[in-house]
């Protein structure tokens, strides 16, 4: 979502910036890049397709998605089976890609028959478009119901989840991770530092415009202020930021595949990357998740 057109939100990074970051993770070894097709409305996707042309196709794992609305158009949005098949097209041609490695819904379309939207996506898959199916923030039910029919008619599944997930937000422990793990599906938490929240940022353009982290977090600002108190503890402890701390302890939760970062500047990645080296005791783990309390669900109703 950093990567795009600064005309879409103020913190968005443009081409000749945003590929300096994405040489940095091809140096690093990161060759999983996740994007979505409403991101800057494409241009995200446009980015990449620039910044990774010289790349070998076999080396990279891209991922996408579809749902948000692309256009005022009513057709150019959800997940009726015309749109998937327009927008996976769309995709492919922004990206200058012949497939994409793992295709996400990025909501759940309650206008749609789940049916429909599963069908369709099988058929790109066959077609040899999409390689993964993958979705993201549902409720776990409704993720469960989409496996059993992917199952019943012998369609392509989902092999991953893409939740939101971080101490400040811990809902999904209730119903998805658990169910996640029983199943085997792979899961690839967004926001795991809580819009900058747990890394101690404060004051930058995108703490400052980003209405997303407004509707998520500020209804429990006294309560995600201890959280991250609890947090600037443990890292004090360690001698690390913030962030490394807030990382680790996404990454090392029970059937979590890696979490997504995002990154806007060059040092940034050396949280990410120190984080896998950081090795939280349960006295840790058990500080920071103390003041957690059950919060109503965000991030995708």
């Amino acid at each position: 979502m950093t990567f795009g057109s600064p005309s879409w939100a103020p913190w968005v990074l443009g081409p000749h910036d945003a590929r300096p970051i994405i040489f940095k993770a091809l140096e690093l070894g990161i060759n999983f890049f996740d994007t979505a097709d409403m991101y800057s409305l494409g241009a995200s996707e446009e980015v990449l397709r620039e910044a990774l042309a010289d790349v070998p196709r076999h080396r990279l794992v891209i991922a996408s998605k579809l749902y948000n609305a692309m256009s005022d158009d009513p057709n150019d949005r959800g997940l009726s089976r015309k749109h998937v098949f327009e927008a996976v097209d769309a995709s492919l041609k922004r990206l200058g890609t012949d497939y994409i490695d793992l295709y996400q819904l990025h909501r759940f379309d309650y206008g749609t028959p789940l049916e429909e939207t599963l069908d369709a996506l099988n058929d790109v898959v066959r077609a040899g478009k999409v390689r993964y199916l993958g979705a993201s923030s549902m409720f776990a039910w409704q993720f469960m119901k989409a496996l059993g029919l992917q199952r019943a008619n012998g369609w392509a599944p989902f092999v991953s989840m893409q939740p939101h997930y971080n101490l400040i937000y811990r809902e999904e422990e209730r119903e998805m991770l658990p169910m996640c793990r029983s199943e085997g599906i792979g899961v690839i938490p967004w926001s795991p530092l809580a819009r900058g929240r747990l890394a101690g940022r404060s004051g930058t353009t995108r703490t400052d415009t980003d209405r997303t982290a407004s509707a998520l977090y500020d209804r429990s600002q006294e309560q995600d202020e201890a959280v991250a108190a609890a947090v600037r503890q443990v890292a004090e402890r360690h001698g690390r930021p913030m962030a490394q701390i807030a990382y680790a302890w996404v990454a090392s939760r029970p059937g979590i595949t890696a979490p997504i970062v995002g990154i806007s500047k060059l040092h940034q990645f050396d949280d990410a990357i120190a984080a896998l080296e950081v090795k939280l005791s349960d006295e840790d783990v058990a500080l920071m998740e103390a003041p957690y309390q059950p919060k109503p669900v965000a991030g995708h109703v």
